[in-house]
């Protein structure tokens, strides 16, 4: 993307002043990149008792087997300590654990130290999360994700800023007059996804975040909001599965070997699988597994300084320690996570396809941090930076007891 400056240009936190900090799970063991496992952990950890169970579970100073909190909203979790807890698995739900990383997660607030309520109330089918990346040298991947699902740990990623805030798809998280003052300049109203679709756009990191030039240029950003509704759906990845042209998508040429087992005793690390890109022929080996073809744009593509497909694989494969609960996990590569690879390749292909477009994309008649002062949008009042209360029933305490906040 070109512009005269960025100097002036409005920063993502002016333009969706509400922000939570990122789930803190505190423990690796409720996350999994499938759900069997969870179950399968939560019902090795019920199985222990005392000091044994203690162990599994992993207390922090902010999580232990007898901490009492009130249930995740929307979520149907016990509430009693941990400790005593003999019930079934709640039912896992997909989270973003890292860019372009979608994985399951045990939505128990027992188990995860900082879940950041706010963010469980307003989840919901209309709902996008938008996540800053850090600031890295030489930058090549989306200063701003989006996710329809919660991010959870979602890697080195800033703070989290949902689009709407309140379920339903209700009150815009905008700066308050955003949308008047832009419709005065484009000369029509544009709606708060076409302003996610334009940051996700033209987004930029910066030492003080994303800067978000805005244009009043209607031509500019028609083309802008075009190209960033394509990210997002790409990224969001629901609705209509994202394909390759004939010839160009990738398929599974020789099958994906088993996982490596835990560490042994002696604590010798097992072997890892061998992941290794051929660019000439455009294949990732995995062991003797094959995937081809994986365009060179999707093995390079990064996102805050990690590339994407290693990222993914270490993830999966990485030998876990013994006795741990994260060591209960698949002992075969499973079918979807083949099958969530290969759409993972078309995606960042995909995104890299657009590349050349966002570089032609020119700010011109640029809407300044300046003038939105002097339209009174800027500074954005104190209550837009707070949560909405959006409560209009109970929710479970600790130990089974009713609050309305």
């Amino acid at each position: 993307m070109r512009c005269v400056t960025h100097d002036d240009a409005p920063l993502l936190a002016d333009l969706m002043p509400w922000s939570v900090a990122p789930v803190r799970p505190g423990r690796g063991w409720p996350t999994a990149p499938d759900p069997a496992s969870l179950k399968a952990r939560w019902n090795a950890l019920l199985k222990a008792q005392g000091p044994d169970r203690e162990a599994l579970f992993g207390p922090t100073r902010s999580r232990t087997l007898h901490s009492a909190v009130a249930q995740l909203p929307g979520q149907s979790s016990g509430t009693g300590r941990l400790a005593r807890e003999s019930g079934p698995c709640p039912e896992p739900v997909r989270v973003l654990s890292g860019p372009f990383d979608e994985q399951w997660l045990i939505p128990d607030h027992r188990l995860i130290d900082a879940a950041r309520p706010e963010l469980w109330r307003v989840a919901d089918e209309r709902q996008m999360f938008a996540v800053e990346q850090p600031l890295v040298p030489e930058p090549s991947g989306p200063a701003l994700l989006v996710s329809s699902v919660l991010p959870v740990g979602a890697g080195r990623g800033g703070r989290v800023r949902p689009l709407f805030r309140r379920p339903g798809g209700l009150e815009p998280n905008l700066a308050p007059g955003l949308l008047d003052h832009l419709a005065s300049r484009l000369g029509h109203s544009p709606g708060a996804v076409d302003v996610l679709a334009w940051s996700v756009a033209v987004a930029r990191p910066g030492r003080d975040g994303c800067a978000v030039p805005l244009t009043g240029d209607a031509d500019v950003w028609e083309r802008g909001v075009e190209l960033g509704r394509r990210m997002l759906w790409l990224m969001r990845r629901d609705g209509e599965r994202p394909r390759l042209p004939g010839g160009r998508r990738p398929y599974v040429r020789a099958p994906l070997p088993g996982l490596p087992r835990a560490r042994v005793r002696s604590g010798a690390p097992a072997p890892a699988l061998d992941l290794r890109y051929d660019r000439d022929e455009e294949v990732l080996h995995v062991d003797e597994g094959r995937i081809s073809p994986v365009p060179p744009e999707a093995w390079d593509f990064e996102a805050g300084g990690v590339r994407i497909l290693e990222r993914w694989f270490t993830v999966r494969t990485e030998p876990p320690e013994p006795g741990t609960l994260e060591a209960i996990r698949p002992t075969a590569w499973p079918q979807a996570w083949t099958s969530e690879l290969l759409e993972l390749v078309t995606v960042l292909a995909l995104l890299a396809e657009l590349r050349p477009q966002l570089a032609e994309l020119t700010v011109r008649s640029p809407v300044t941090r300046s003038e939105l002062r002097g339209a009174g949008v800027l500074p954005v009042p104190d209550a837009a930076r707070r949560p909405a209360s959006v409560l209009d029933h109970h929710e479970e305490g600790p130990d089974g007891q009713f609050a309305l906040i």
